[in-house]
């Protein structure tokens, strides 16, 4: 009955637009459904959590970058798996396990819980969902990739934009416990739909190529392998190109997380209230969704190097702003560029690892290079909570990490180019 609503519902959409385009519909809401998951969503939850269960930011710190540390090695695992079963199934899987994650964390009641509870939700949801979205939204798209992702991405703009209130507001009403409850239903009833009644796995297999491209002729196979080209992981991964971009996606990772997470903290601190420093993040996704299909085009458009190399400018930026913050003006200031720091670290998530790779493969190699994104995600908030409990605030440790990415970018421009073996993206070098 499923398999016939869907068909039903492409044949419909025949003539008259890409299907690919409600792949990246779906796409958007998986990546809003991971939002549980994210720096944003936490950074609500730290005060309350610490005072109930009496554990340090530092201490808090360090479960969140081990919980998260745990994750990133299992994500190459569930990259085979997703190239194995394909991303609609692999999403469903994801979704459901994101869902009990939230219940799971919400029922904490010591240190060690609250770190196998951080381990599921940054699993689930920082990882796998949001590279499961990536890489169903790749195998539709090859020309238009960087518009697709950054529409994609839009998702993110909107969960920045509710789930920090969202989260407050719902700690203020019902406890930060329910909070995780309700968190985890609205998972379920976002995602477990729209997974089951439109997706496809890669329009090869409704007869469609990427970009909406005239079909194959009839003398191609009928499932399109020979269509869909690419590296293995073992190809991609003796190129000095992987590398390359591993140090990128660490940095940004890394850093990007670090402000996230500790965002309403840095700005508290330096007198904002808490619902000011949580509206920010608002003004952040409103400028995320402007910027969402400038920075896509750009992708399409310029040589790639050019893009990563100015994501990782506006992220040292952002590390050295947010030490400005001292007033509702300069936060908000710090949040319009924040936004675009967004919209260009979410639009390179989903792009860099088929712009390089190719897509045959992409689970697996995505799966490693989001390892990598999210080993640095793990690291990136120690530094400052320990900075917190040691000096009692974090503004030279914010500061000195923001050479870190402003390196990252020169490397990026002087080294930077794709496989010899690699071509479709040839008019991109």
């Amino acid at each position: 009955m499923t398999s016939q609503l869907r068909q039903s519902i492409v044949q419909a959409c025949s003539g008259r637009f890409f299907y690919g385009w409600i792949i990246v519909f779906v796409g958007s809401f998986g990546v809003f459904s991971s939002g549980p998951g994210q720096s944003h969503t936490f950074s609500v939850f730290l005060d309350p959590i610490g005072t109930e269960l009496g554990i340090s930011s530092a201490s808090m710190a360090t479960a969140y970058g081990l919980a998260t540390l745990a994750a990133a090695f299992m994500l190459p695992q569930m990259g085979r798996l997703i190239d194995r079963w394909g991303p609609r199934k692999g999403l469903l899987l994801i979704v459901l396990a994101l869902g009990a994650a939230c219940f799971f964390f919400g029922a904490a009641a010591n240190f060690l819980w609250l770190a196998v509870g951080f381990a599921f939700m940054r699993f689930f949801g920082q990882g796998s969902l949001m590279m499961g979205c990536a890489n169903m939204v790749s195998h539709w798209f090859t020309l238009n990739r960087g518009l697709a992702m950054s529409l994609m991405a839009l998702g993110f703009g909107a969960s920045m934009a509710v789930h920090p209130p969202l989260s407050q507001y719902l700690v203020n009403e019902i406890g930060w416990r329910n909070a995780w409850f309700a968190m985890g239903l609205i998972t379920w009833i976002t995602m477990v739909p729209p997974l089951l009644l439109l997706v496809f796995d890669k329009p090869e297999d409704v007869g469609l190529r990427p970009d909406g491209e005239a079909p194959a002729k009839a003398t191609d196979e009928a499932d399109g392998t020979e269509e869909i080209s690419g590296l293995t992981l073992s190809e991609a991964l003796r190129t000095p190109t992987f590398y390359i971009l591993a140090l990128v996606w660490f940095a940004i990772a890394m850093l990007v997380t670090t402000l996230h997470f500790y965002q309403v903290k840095v700005v508290t601190d330096q007198g904002l209230s808490k619902e000011e420093a949580a509206s920010l993040f608002t003004v952040s996704a409103l400028t995320m969704v402007c910027m969402m299909p400038v920075v896509g085009r750009m992708f399409d458009k310029l040589r790639t190097r050019y893009v990563v190399a100015l994501a990782l400018v506006v992220t040292a930026l952002n590390l050295a702003g947010i030490t400005f913050v001292t007033s509702y003006a300069t936060g908000i200031v710090y949040a319009l560029m924040f936004g675009l720091n967004n919209a260009l670290s979410m639009t390179m998530f989903g792009y860099i690892w088929p712009r390089y790779f190719g897509r045959k493969h992409l689970g697996s190699i995505q799966g490693t290079g989001q390892m990598v994104g999210v080993f640095g995600a793990s690291l990136g908030p120690l530094p400052v909570g320990l900075a917190y409990d040691l000096v009692g605030n974090a503004t030279a440790t914010l500061q000195a990490l923001a050479i870190f990415p402003a390196a990252a970018a020169i490397l990026s421009l002087l080294f930077l180019r794709a496989p010899a073996n690699l071509t479709e993206s040839a008019h991109l070098e």
